[in-house]
């Protein structure tokens, strides 16, 4: 498969994965050129059974590498406005985007193991092994991570929903 072609596939989901990181669109284009740049450069060093979470790894890395040089990331989501939702009314589609606004608010608190585990395992789909490939963690530290999140997050919705009632 050449470069081109993979870079055609896995163009939008690494763009998506790292705007989750990075909340900022430009430096999400950024470092989506930087992971495939990387990925030119040490392509032939490497033999890569699976390409897809290759990237990922490559572009997690890109995004630990900006935000190292940076010091100060703010992961503020403003993701529900890129929601394609086909709602039949204007009053559905700002409920679905401020619950997803919600949602993506109480996976930034999470901790950073946690936060990185949902976002690669629930919101990307990737499988567990890659998930864990991607972020250097054994496979049962990850589902541990995903796990405690998980709990997490059905709490802090249930501790919201009490209070919205």
């Amino acid at each position: 498969m050449q470069l081109e072609d993979v870079f055609k596939e896995n163009l939008n989901d690494l763009y998506r994965y790292l705007y989750s990181l990075s909340k900022d669109h430009f430096v999400a284009e950024d470092l989506v050129q930087e992971a495939f740049y990387r990925a030119y450069v040490s392509l032939e060093d490497y033999e890569i059974r699976n390409i897809r979470a290759w990237l990922f790894k490559v572009a997690y890395h890109a995004f630990i590498d900006f935000q190292r040089k940076n010091k100060r990331v703010i992961i503020d989501y403003e993701m529900a406005k890129q929601v394609d939702v086909n709602q039949a009314t204007p009053e559905k589609e700002i409920l679905e985007k401020e619950s997803l606004n919600l949602l993506l608010r109480d996976i930034n608190s999470l901790q950073e193991n946690e936060k990185h585990t949902i976002l690669l395992c629930d919101l990307h789909d990737l499988p567990y092994q890659e998930a864990a490939d991607i972020l250097d963690l054994k496979l049962n530290t990850l589902k541990s991570h995903l796990f405690r999140g998980r709990k997490k997050l059905i709490d802090k919705v249930k501790g919201r929903e009490r209070t919205d009632e």
